[in-house]
């Protein structure tokens, strides 16, 4: 079983930045892929990207490639997400999930095995 909790969501204009933190526990996480997905109202979920706990290997979607970076902190089981040069079309509520086979996740996030309850990222234009 694992646990996800994210944190450092908010509201922010256009151009300015925020971190997200993805605290993990539980048992057996290092052997998981944790990722980032958001949800606008009245969207579809989409990916942003992913981490391989053990390896540290990172896959970022298009829309925010160059803008947003993973990290991982082994220390404290965080995983973080930098965003950096916000956009209004990047509101969305981030979640991060937990999956120890990648190739079963989906674009939308189906075959995930574990899910945060998501934090609220806003961005005023």
């Amino acid at each position: 079983q694992v646990q996800l909790v994210e944190s450092g969501g908010g509201l922010v204009q256009a151009g300015e930045s925020l971190r997200l933190s993805c605290a993990a526990s539980g048992r057996g996480f290092s052997m998981y892929y944790i990722y980032w997905f958001r949800q606008a109202p009245g969207k579809e979920r989409d990916f942003v990207g992913r981490i391989a706990w053990s390896s540290g290997r990172i896959y970022y979607a298009d829309s925010v490639k160059g803008r947003f970076t993973i990290t991982r902190d082994n220390a404290n089981n965080v995983v973080s997400l930098q965003m950096n040069s916000l956009k209004p079309e990047d509101s969305a509520v981030y979640y991060c999930g937990a999956a120890v086979n990648f190739q079963g996740v989906t674009l939308d996030g189906n075959g995930m095995d574990y899910w945060g309850k998501g934090t609220l990222v806003s961005v005023s234009s």
